[in-house]
C-alpha cells in the first residue's frame, strides 16, 4: 500500500496451520471466513458488494487492486459482504473520473479488514492443491494460539445458513433499469407485454434486477423465507431464484417452497438459485475443491455449441446424474472441469445456470438468458 500513513502488521492463519504475514489496511480487528481466490482483473467493487461472497475471505490473484478507486454507482448491494480482502498491493491513489474514494477508506467505512504484501500466488497455489479452507485474518491479535482457537471454534460454511444473513427482510418492488451504455447499448425489451416476476432474494445482485426490468419484467423482490401460499396470493407470471452464499442444502425452507412452486410457474435460477432448483426436484449438490471465482470461466452451451466466457462465484455444484434422473437436460458445462453450468427441464418450464449472466463484473456473452426467460414466461402464461 504505497504511501500508507502507518504500517500495521497483519496475519492470515489457515485451518491447516499455514501462516502468511503482511501489512494491514482498511479496518482494524479480526475476521474469519472461508479463504478463496478470485481470478478477475477488474470489478473488485462489485465483488466486495456481492452478497454471494458472505462468509468468504477473498484473495485477488491480480496483483494491483484499487487502481480505479470506488464510486457511488457500482454497488451490487448496499454494503460489502466479504469477511476480509487479501491483495498483493492495495492502491491508495486511484485514477478514474468516477472515483470518489480509495480502497483503504472504503474498507474502513464498512469495517472490512484488508491484508496486503503477502505472496498471493503462493496462497492461491496452496488453495488449489489443498482446497478451500477456513482462515482467520487479524491486524490486532498477534498470538497464534489465540488465533488458532478462534478459528477452530468457528463453524465451516457447510454448517451455516448464510442466506439468512443477507436476504431482504421485507418485500419491495424494483423499478430501476440497467444503464445501457455499460452493455454497449445491446439491451432491448424482450417483448411489448410486461410480466410480473417474483424474485426470491437469497443474496440478489442489483444488476440482475436492473437487467430483468430492462427486459420488460415487473419485479417484486421477496425474502428467502416467503411461503408458497404468499406467492400464490400474489399470483405472478414467473419465479426467479437469485444468487446467494453458502451451502444450498442448508436452505431447507426455500427448497420446500420451490418444490411446490415449480409445478405452478415458469422458473429461472442463477447460481444458488440453480442449485436450489435442482434440490427442489430431488437432485443433489456437492462441494467443489476450491470453487469457481472469477470472470473468465469458459462454458459450453450444449444447445448452440457456442462457448461463453462467464463470471462465476460458487463453492458448490449440481450433480449431473442426480438431475438427469429428475427430468433435466444439461444445457451448459464448464470446460475447465466439466461440471454442470446449466440445465433445462424436459416437461416443466424450468431453466437455470450456475454462472452470472448479468456480467457484474464480467463479459456479456450470456445476456440472452434473460430474453430466454421472457420467452419461457410468455409461452406459459
Amino acid at each position: 500500500m504505497r504511501g500508507a500513513s502507518r504500517i500495521v502488521a497483519a496475519t492470515l492463519l489457515l485451518q491447516d496451520g499455514t501462516k502468511f504475514t503482511g501489512r494491514g489496511f482498511g479496518a482494524s480487528g479480526t475476521s474469519i471466513g472461508e479463504v478463496v481466490f478470485h481470478t478477475g482483473m477488474t470489478g473488485y467493487q462489485e465483488i466486495l458488494t456481492d452478497p454471494s461472497y458472505k462468509g468468504q475471505i477473498i484473495t485477488m490473484t491480480y496483483p494491483h487492486i484499487g487502481n480505479y478507486g470506488f464510486n457511488k454507482e457500482d454497488y451490487e448491494s448496499g454494503n460489502p459482504h466479504i469477511e476480509a480482502l487479501i491483495v498483493k498491493e492495495a492502491c491508495l491513489f486511484p485514477h478514474n473520473h468516477r472515483s470518489s474514494e480509495n480502497i483503504d477508506s472504503f474498507l474502513k467505512k464498512f469495517g472490512i479488514i484488508g491484508l496486503e504484501d503477502i505472496d498471493t500466488r503462493a496462497l492461491t497455489r496452496h488453495i488449489r492443491e489443498k482446497g478451500s479452507m477456513k482462515g482467520i485474518v487479524s491486524n490486532t491479535e498477534k498470538n497464534l494460539n489465540t488465533l488458532k482457537k478462534l478459528l477452530d471454534s468457528h463453524p465451516s460454511i457447510e454448517k451455516i445458513d448464510l442466506v439468512d444473513k443477507v436476504t431482504v427482510k421485507k418485500p419491495y418492488n424494483w423499478k430501476q433499469k440497467a444503464d445501457s451504455q455499460w452493455y454497449y447499448n445491446s439491451i432491448t425489451d424482450s417483448g411489448k407485454k410486461t410480466y410480473t416476476i417474483i424474485a426470491y432474494d437469497f443474496g440478489i445482485k442489483q444488476n440482475i434486477l436492473k437487467l430483468m426490468t430492462s427486459m420488460n419484467f415487473k419485479i417484486k423482490v421477496v425474502p428467502a423465507v416467503t411461503s408458497y401460499e404468499m406467492i400464490l396470493d400474489i399470483n405472478p407470471d414467473g419465479i426467479f431464484l437469485s444468487n446467494g452464499p453458502g451451502d444450498p442444502e442448508k436452505i431447507i425452507y426455500a427448497i420446500k417452497n420451490i418444490k411446490k412452486l415449480i409445478k405452478k410457474f415458469p422458473v429461472f435460477g442463477i447460481c444458488l438459485g440453480h442449485q436450489i432448483l435442482a434440490l427442489a426436484l430431488g437432485g443433489s449438490t456437492y462441494k467443489l475443491k476450491f470453487g469457481h471465482h472469477g470472470s473468465n470461466h469458459p462454458v459450453k452451451n450444449l444447445q448452440t455449441e457456442k462457448i461463453e466466457i462467464t463470471s462465476q462465484n460458487h463453492n458448490f455444484a449440481v450433480d449431473s446424474k442426480s438431475v438427469e434422473k429428475r427430468g433435466f437436460e444439461i444445457s451448459h458445462i464448464n470446460l475447465n472441469d466439466n461440471t454442470v453450468e446449466g440445465m433445462q427441464h424436459k416437461d416443466f418450464p424450468l431453466i437455470s445456470v450456475q454462472y452470472h449472466p448479468e456480467a457484474s463484473p464480467g463479459p456479456h456473452d450470456s445476456l440472452n438468458l434473460f430474453k430466454k426467460f421472457y420467452t419461457l414466461v410468455k409461452e406459459n402464461t
